[in-house]
């Protein structure tokens, strides 16, 4: 996901926050572990500590795996995603 996209999703949130209260919780964490991905690399690299590495791309890729989860339990009718028309 681009950044631009992820605004997008926030803004559509935003916008819609009395509805979707949770769903705007859970794009919290999921912001919040994004940002820990990035937050984690620089120590993980300066201390040689690998083994974090994995988990600092997971982190890069949560609102790409999200949103990808989201659009395909979305296509197969087992959970309604609205915020989908704001990628």
């Amino acid at each position: 996901m681009t950044l631009q996209q992820v605004s997008q999703v926030i803004r559509w949130l935003r916008l819609h926050a009395r509805g979707h209260r949770l769903e705007g919780q859970a794009w919290d964490v999921i912001l919040t572990v994004w940002l820990l991905g990035w937050a984690g690399l620089p120590p993980s690299l300066l201390l040689h500590e690998w083994q974090w590495l994995p988990l600092c791309l997971l982190g890069f890729l949560m609102p790409s795996l999200y949103a990808h989860l989201r659009q395909q339990l979305h296509r197969r009718g087992q959970l309604r995603c609205d915020w989908l028309t704001a990628l």
